[in-house]
């Protein structure tokens, strides 16, 4: 769904600056969005002669005139983002009709996007003022943490690699090597983009950017906005045809193991892909494009994706540590006794003045006090030390445990509201597991 929406600021962007074509601002937008920009535009236009900024006096009074304009039904003002809806019906349609067209599609755009990303860090290094980079972490340590969480749903393009098993021709090579080489590589891109990007403008310049590689050169080189535009939005399509195609294969596989009706596990007679799976996929992904916050989706995306992740490791700390049988994958056993322990000690230093405040409040019994970041924190100071007291005397794998703490610290630091969602999403996942899974399962058996 962010990735969706992601592409519909793009796409927009090229629309206007390339084909000089404006859409209507409630065809662009989810209403929350619309009415939060609406409100804040209204009562930032009440002191508009004490506003310096151009563009930002711009950018109030679009939003004003956007929802003044918006058609009206049953009282309410209708917002809908329609590019993002058109996108995702596109890749469903592209899913639906098979893995090999899928595949070729995906190469072909991974390829150019990589071309025009490596493109952009060499021109944007030329406009580079490293001024924008004092101070270098201007939220802190802390701050960087809370910017991984917000976007940790990127790793969902890593696991997708996982999904696709079936399609490889030798998938106890080809599996670690592509994920492996594709974090490699990923990193390093993803580094040096952001260097570039906060090199040219100062980070808070960001705030509400959907569209920040075209919007650093809008102003600097115009032809290169429009090539990144154009880039944006092949690149995040094959984004949405990776995650399209995983998700999919995750229901069929769940189905599989009877998780799910059987329905999910059926393969198209001719296009021989998951076809309704890959359906209802795009009709949930669809519908949440057009009308959920953007920056909602992120959080919640994230929040489940590290919850994922720590079940995964977790899981892992238990499995046989004996030689695989051909074709079984096996993660490498390293001794953690001595390291987890000192790391959770480093982990406590570092956070030593969160530590002791969190805790001066939990023992003076100013429990009302305490925020519900807070008390997750402590919860996690405590799996923690429970963990590495376990490490130390059962000699747990480190990198289970690793994934274990760092997941689990980072979905922390996803704002609140987003663990009152993640948790009505969960009770309902439990619903569907309980009511059809537990009964049909193939363990059941």
């Amino acid at each position: 769904m962010v990735v969706a929406i992601s592409w519909s600021g793009y796409f927009n962007n090229l629309l206007v600056h390339i084909f000089d074509i404006h859409l209507p601002g409630w065809l662009l937008i989810d209403p929350d969005t619309a009415t939060n920009a609406y409100r804040e535009s209204v009562a930032a236009l009440t002191n508009a002669a004490g506003i310096t900024d151009v563009d930002k006096l711009a950018s109030y009074r679009y939003a004003v005139d956007a929802y003044e304009q918006a058609p009206t039904w049953l009282g309410y003002k209708i917002f809908f983002n329609f590019p993002a809806l058109c996108i995702v019906l596109l890749v469903t349609w592209l899913s639906y009709i098979g893995i090999k067209e899928s595949k070729q599609s995906a190469n072909a755009m991974v390829l150019f996007k990589i071309g025009v990303i490596i493109f952009v860090i060499i021109a944007g290094a030329f406009f580079v003022d490293t001024n924008n980079w004092q101070p270098f972490l201007p939220n802190g340590f802390e701050g960087v943490l809370k910017g991984v969480s917000a976007v940790f749903y990127a790793y969902i393009g890593f696991d997708a690699i996982s999904t696709t098993a079936e399609e490889c021709k030798d998938p106890k090579r080809d599996m670690p090597r592509g994920m492996i080489y594709s974090l490699l590589i990923c990193t390093v891109l993803y580094i040096l983009i952001t260097l570039v990007l906060t090199g040219m403008e100062r980070y808070d310049r960001f705030e509400g950017v959907n569209d920040p590689l075209a919007f650093v050169f809008e102003k600097r080189a115009p032809w290169i906005e429009k090539i990144v535009s154009v880039s944006a939005i092949i690149a995040t399509t094959s984004v949405l045809l990776v995650f399209q195609i995983g998700q999919s294969r995750i229901w069929m596989s769940m189905s599989r193991d009877g998780l799910l009706p059987k329905k999910f596990q059926q393969v198209h007679p001719r296009y021989q892909t998951p076809g309704f799976a890959t359906i209802v996929t795009g009709f949930f992904i669809g519908i949440g494009a057009m009308l959920i916050r953007s920056g909602l989706v992120t959080d919640l995306t994230s929040i489940g994706t590290l919850f994922a992740f720590v079940l995964v490791s977790a899981g892992v700390m238990f499995l046989p540590k004996i030689k695989p049988e051909p074709g079984k994958f096996l993660l490498p056993y390293i001794n953690g006794k001595w390291i987890v322990p000192l790391l959770y000690a480093g982990l406590i230093y570092l956070f030593q003045d969160r530590v002791g405040e969190s805790l001066n409040q939990l023992i003076s019994g100013q429990w009302d006090a305490l925020s519900l970041v807070q008390y997750l924190f402590l919860i996690c100071l405590g799996i923690g030390l429970y963990l590495s007291v376990q490490t130390f005397l059962r000699n747990y794998s480190l990198i289970p445990i690793l994934g274990v703490l760092s997941c689990m610290y980072l979905m922390i630091e996803i704002p609140a509201i987003s663990w009152v969602w993640f948790l009505g999403w969960m009770a309902g996942g439990l619903g569907i597991y309980f009511l059809y899974g537990y009964r049909h399962s193939r363990l059941a058996e």
